[in-house]
């Protein structure tokens, strides 16, 4: 699940403001500030500089880092967008600051630079989560499918390699590119959607290169600076109490042996107070509540039915026992959480084409002399002439996607036997239909459902394919292959709308987004490769990096396939309940209206800690109540710094990862193993060291 966090656009941006009469005045203008201090929009080919992509490579390293924890850990990845523009912006500035002094700067670093790197960073760090390495991917390899009781044939699985995983990417990464750029300016000018995360990181950029904001920036990163490194050495002081299993301060009891159990504690991750700090309270009070109705209630209750409803001798891992309920229910709510908000998204989608076609409600670019004609500002005309300047010719983006989609079908039958050449070829004549689709719901409600559609290929192909057939794992490649088209398309979208409001050309945009999807499929795949050698239970449930929504996914295929028989007693009737329960409490909140759905939890975030538990919930909650403390204390200083601090406190304990990836692959284990007993189990312990 990707959760994203809407930033606060600054008011000096608007180009107009509406007075108390109704009538609009103009206020200052983004654009002629910029022309004020003589800027002029490099080339596009200046925009994409050799030190862009070379900040961008190295960002991208350390964001796939991040991601990829995240991933594997909990499966919560929120948006990195500022943290990247932010980056980017520090590294390029102190690069020209340095050859400026030394006298031989060539190119002045620009705001369009400037979001080329931004777009290729989140480009790459992107693969991450959509090449499904915590999810579809991973779902497919034996340490998954011995986690569950059902299709653990050789003809179900498909264990990790560098090779496949890489090609793979490569071959369906791109399609989701070319299928939607000849949209770009439909639904960038003629339908005006907003794409509130590509406006709002437009918004941060141009800011960054307004001389306030410059200054801001800097003291922004310095910030970062300073969380990062405390972050970094935190978790290289957890690494010393860590040498045994349920060791250090991730296993500390904080709130007795009994809620350790149940997975209710404090676990002092950094990553997850950061992401706790950026993700909006809704978020994780959804979170905390969903941590309590389960491990608090519901799991507990169940469990008392241990030889009634399931028998009392099956591990705790076994689908069959009470593990199948937490994977199941939880299951449950995710699919009507995804079906209520695709046929809202997609509701939103017809209707909002519906009423652009009837009020013909598009910009008139190309007729000025319209009686019609809508007045549109300076910023808008300045960003509109420069959007349409430098035109991605139609021919070349249907060529590119019909090339792509017959090496693809070609190829990827040969890495994924049971995935044949008609189930991609029907794929890809649905895919350009499902990718606008999600472009544009993206753009008008900034709610990406890739995953939503990757389920959809899940069960449909899973199903056509048939159990006889590995259809467990057709389904599961057919999901990587939807959503990798879907995901690409909304974000090649959003850096349409963020380019747009910069001046960067689209095509500088649409090769920074290519060159950061390439980068991605060969770090991402490469960074997997360290965590799944470097940790021997790594994928296990309860270990460091249990990759929970790898088994979740393939349990969806396995029920795509297999039907209702892999369920336990009573578990479908729970199941029914929690899916209606989902599509009600979504329904509630849209009709309630904002100012009371704030206070109702999402269904698809209280779903989340079912299976995996509550121990990160904590977390996050903690990094709210920072977040809201500090608020009350000094708003306009939480509001400038909280994300960098977030982002220093995330990306600080992901990075410590490769190094202690590298330590577990060199065979150095922590010194000290520091573990919580009862009072009663710690007095067998000492009785039996101390016989005497």
């Amino acid at each position: 699940m990707e959760v994203e966090r809407s930033t606060k656009k600054d008011d000096d941006l608007n180009s107009t403001a509406t007075t108390r009469d109704g009538s609009t005045e103009e206020e200052v203008s983004v654009e002629r500030i910029f022309e004020a201090s003589h800027e002029v929009p490099p080339p596009w080919q200046n925009q994409l500089t050799i030190r862009a992509l070379i900040v961008s490579f190295i960002l991208s390293i350390l964001f796939t880092f991040v991601v990829m924890k995240l991933n594997l850990t909990t499966g919560i990845v929120p948006s990195l967008n500022i943290s990247a523009g932010l980056l980017g912006f520090f590294f390029v500035k102190t690069w020209t600051k340095i050859l400026n002094k030394a006298g031989i700067l060539k190119q002045p670093f620009t705001r369009q630079e400037n979001t080329v790197i931004q777009t290729c960073v989140v480009a790459s760090s992107g693969i991450a989560f959509s090449g499904g390495f915590g999810s579809y991917l991973f779902g497919m390899s034996d340490v998954v499918a011995k986690q569950s009781a059902e299709a653990n044939t050789a003809m179900n699985i498909k264990n990790p390699h560098l090779g496949w995983m890489i090609g793979f990417l490569f071959i369906v990464s791109f399609l989701g590119l070319f299928s939607v750029v000849p949209l770009r300016k439909v639904m960038i000018i003629d339908f005006k959607l907003t794409y509130p995360s590509g406006t709002a990181t437009a918004h941060l950029i141009n800011s960054f290169h307004t001389p306030q904001g410059a200054k801001l920036a800097k003291k922004q990163v310095r910030a970062l600076g300073k969380f990062f490194s405390f972050s970094f050495l935190w978790g290289f002081f957890q690494w010393f109490f860590t040498s045994g299993d349920n060791c250090g301060f991730a296993n500390f009891p904080t709130f007795g042996l009994k809620a350790y159990k149940n997975k209710f504690y404090f676990d002092f991750s950094a990553t997850y107070v950061g992401v706790g700090m950026i993700c909006p309270y809704l978020i994780n009070i959804s979170l905390l509540v969903g941590s309590i109705l389960s491990w608090g209630v519901m799991w507990p209750l169940i469990d008392a039915q241990k030889g009634k409803w399931y028998s009392a001798e099956l591990a705790t891992s076994s689908l069959h026992g009470l593990q199948g309920y937490r994977v199941f229910i939880g299951i449950a709510m995710i699919l009507g959480d995804g079906l209520y908000n695709f046929v809202k998204v997609l509701g939103s989608t017809i209707f909002g084409l519906y009423k652009q076609f009837k009020n013909r409600e598009v910009l008139p670019v190309n007729d000025r002399s319209s009686p019609n004609a809508v007045t549109i500002s300076y910023d808008d005309k300045r960003r509109t002439e420069l959007f349409l300047k430098d035109r991605i010719p139609s021919w070349a983006a249907v060529t590119g996607y019909v090339v792509m989609a017959i090496i693809s079908i070609i190829t990827v039958p040969h890495i994924f036997t049971q995935l044949k050449w008609y189930h991609i070829l029907t794929m890809y004549i649905i895919a350009p239909v499902l990718a606008f689709c999600n472009a544009y719901g993206c753009g008008l409600t900034d709610w990406s459902l890739a995953s939503t559609y990757g389920k959809l290929a899940i069960f449909t192909i899973g199903a056509w394919a048939g159990a006889a057939n590995g259809g467990v794992l057709a389904g599961l490649a057919a999901c990587g292959v939807m959503m990798n088209i879907v995901s690409t398309a909304s974000d090649l979208m959003q850096d349409f709308k963020t380019g747009y409001m910069t001046l960067a050309s689209p095509r500088s945009m649409f090769l920074s987004q290519a060159i950061g999807t390439a980068m991605g499929c060969v770090i991402s795949p490469c960074v997997f490769w360290l965590f799944y050698k470097a940790f021997d239970d790594f994928g296990k449930t309860g270990t460091a990096y249990p990759a929970p929504y790898a088994l979740v996914y393939r349990n969806m295929s396995i029920l795509g396939v297999e039907g209702f028989s892999a369920l336990p007693k009573h578990c479908l009737m729970l199941c029914y309940i929690f899916f209606a329960a989902a599509v009600i409490v979504n329904g509630i909140r849209d009709g309630v209206g904002s100012k009371w759905a704030r206070f109702i939890p999402l269904p698809m975030a209280m779903a989340i800690p079912f299976y995996i538990g509550g121990y990160f919930t904590i977390d996050m909650c903690v990094g709210s109540l920072i977040l809201f403390i500090w608020r009350k204390l000094n708003k306009p200083k939480a509001d400038a710094y909280s994300s960098a601090v977030a982002s220093g406190l995330i990306c600080g304990e992901g990075i410590w990862t490769l190094p202690s990836s590298i330590l577990a692959l060199a065979g150095v284990k922590p010194p000290i193993c520091m573990k919580f007993l009862s009072g009663s189990t710690n007095v067998k312990v000492d009785s039996f060291l101390n016989p005497s």
